[in-house]
């Protein structure tokens, strides 16, 4: 007797869809009909979430495609227009076109509206494609489209219900911000906690500019929530400045006067050894310095 395999939460399970391996799923048939094809009847499909194609790594793979061929056939289904419209395996086929393919094998797929976003959301997450605002957007295509609560979501891509709620959130940014994600400037971690924020295009730059890590940027947010934004220091006039200048000259080392409230103030001198501290004790004191020092 023969046990059944189990069944995906697509229904025909994702190998089944693509014709390739996927966890489990691999041991179930290929189903469609696979052929070659010319490279120019196929055209990209509208309801794929992937919209970055970065041209490094099109070319890396067209490389590969030179040297090896294309591997594994692109999943299309038939356009009512003429040709074939992909399902899976976009960049696959841009790649092919680099590499000067004139023909691709194709698997040949009767699917819906919904299928095909479904497919395309988990191969692309499956195998890390997609930027995290892309997997929001294909989220939330599937929402809007096809009424999918957000616990089917979770158990249709097989992420927890916190995943696709956070991941939703992202497109709660402003367009600026989401760009740097999709650039790959962010990371979703940097953008989740800017969620909300009024601050979150100015923050973003700061994240940006100064290469701060998620712990970081976390701990920024919450000392800006407590005490608000820090102050900036304030500009130097050039009677300080002077100041600085005609001290550092005296003493040969470097000065710094941080003004404070009213007349007050900090003046700091820096060394860079203890003979220079010995010396500017010396100065301080008034004892007359050594000859030759």
């Amino acid at each position: 007797m023969v046990t059944p395999l189990p069944r995906s939460r697509l229904g025909r399970g994702l190998a089944s869809l693509i014709g390739e391996p996927s966890s489990a799923l691999s041991r179930l048939p290929a189903e469609g009909e696979q052929k070659v094809v010319p490279v120019d009847m196929v055209h990209g499909g509208g309801l794929n979430p992937r919209r970055d194609f970065p041209a490094d790594e099109l070319n890396e793979l067209a490389e590969s495609i030179r040297q090896k061929g294309l591997v594994q056939p692109i999943v299309v289904r038939p356009d009512p227009n003429g040709g074939f419209e992909i399902v899976a395996g976009e960049r696959r086929w841009r790649a092919s076109q680099i590499a000067g393919l004139h023909t691709i094998p194709v698997i040949v797929r009767e699917l819906g509206d919904q299928e095909v976003l479904e497919l395309a959301i988990i191969e692309n997450v499956q195998r890390s494609d997609l930027n995290a605002i892309e997997e929001a957007i294909g989220y939330n295509d599937l929402i809007e489209r096809f009424n999918y609560t957000q616990e089917r979501m979770a158990e249709v891509i097989g992420k927890s219900r916190s995943h696709v709620a956070n991941t939703l959130r992202l497109l709660r940014l402003p367009d600026s911000v989401k760009s740097l994600v999709q650039e790959g400037k962010l990371t979703a971690g940097h953008a989740r906690a800017l969620v909300g924020r009024e601050d979150a295009e100015k923050l973003a730059d700061r994240i940006v500019a100064n290469d701060l890590n998620v712990r970081a940027v976390e701990a920024l947010v919450q000392d800006i929530d407590r005490h608000g934004e820090p102050k900036r220091p304030r500009e130097k006039d050039a009677d300080t400045r002077a100041f600085e200048k005609e001290l550092a000259d005296t003493l040969g080392l470097k000065v710094e006067i941080k003004r404070g409230s009213g007349e007050s103030g900090v003046l700091q001198i820096k060394y860079g050894n203890f003979d220079q501290l010995d010396y500017i004790r010396m100065r301080l004191s008034g004892v007359p310095a050594m000859p030759g020092e």
